[in-house]
C-alpha cells in the first residue's frame, strides 16, 4: 500500500471544521451587511478594520497585517477606493511607498459593520464558556505555527 491508497476521513479533519465554518462566517457576514445596505465583504471590513486602529499604514504592511499579498490587496484596495472607502497616497519621504487612509464613507461603514460583528461573535460564542474559548484560540494558534513552520518545505 502506497501514500495515496490511505484513506482519510475528512469528516473528523481538523481542516474540514475549520473550512466549513469559516465559509458560514462568511456567508452570515454577507448577508448581514446586506441586509443592513453596506457593499461590503469580509476581506474589506478586515482593512476598514485595520485602518480604523493604525490610519495611514504602508500598503505592504497592510498587506501584512491582513495576510494577503501583495497583488490581491491591492485589487481589495482598487475596489475600495472604487467606493470610497479609501485612499491611496504617495509617502512624503519614499515616492515608492503608498499610505492608506480611511476616507470619511470607510469611517461611517467601518461604524455600521460593527453591530454587526458584535451580533456575530455573541452568535458563534453563545453557550461556550471563556476557557473553552481560550482554549479554542490557542489551538488554533496552534495549527496556523504548524502551517507556517512547514511552509517552507513547499518552497
Amino acid at each position: 500500500m502506497n501514500n495515496t491508497d490511505i484513506l482519510v476521513d475528512f469528516d473528523k479533519s481538523v481542516g474540514r471544521w475549520i473550512g466549513s465554518t469559516s465559509k458560514m462566517v462568511d456567508n452570515f457576514l454577507h448577508e448581514a451587511f446586506q441586509c443592513e445596505g453596506l457593499d461590503l465583504s469580509k476581506e474589506q471590513m478586515i482593512v476598514l478594520k485595520k485602518l480604523h486602529e493604525n490610519d495611514g499604514l504602508i500598503q505592504n504592511e497592510l498587506a501584512y497585517l491582513t495576510l494577503r499579498d501583495k497583488s490581491s490587496l491591492a485589487r481589495l484596495l482598487a475596489k475600495m477606493e472604487r467606493k470610497n472607502y479609501i485612499s491611496r497616497e504617495q509617502d512624503d519621504f519614499d515616492k515608492r511607498v503608498n499610505r492608506v487612509f480611511l476616507t470619511e464613507t470607510g469611517r461611517i461603514t467601518f461604524k455600521r459593520s460593527r453591530p454587526i460583528i458584535v451580533g456575530l461573535k455573541e452568535i458563534m460564542e453563545k453557550n461556550i464558556t471563556e476557557e473553552e474559548i481560550f482554549q479554542l484560540i490557542n489551538t488554533l494558534q496552534r495549527i496556523q505555527h504548524n502551517i507556517t513552520s512547514t511552509e517552507a518545505l513547499f518552497k
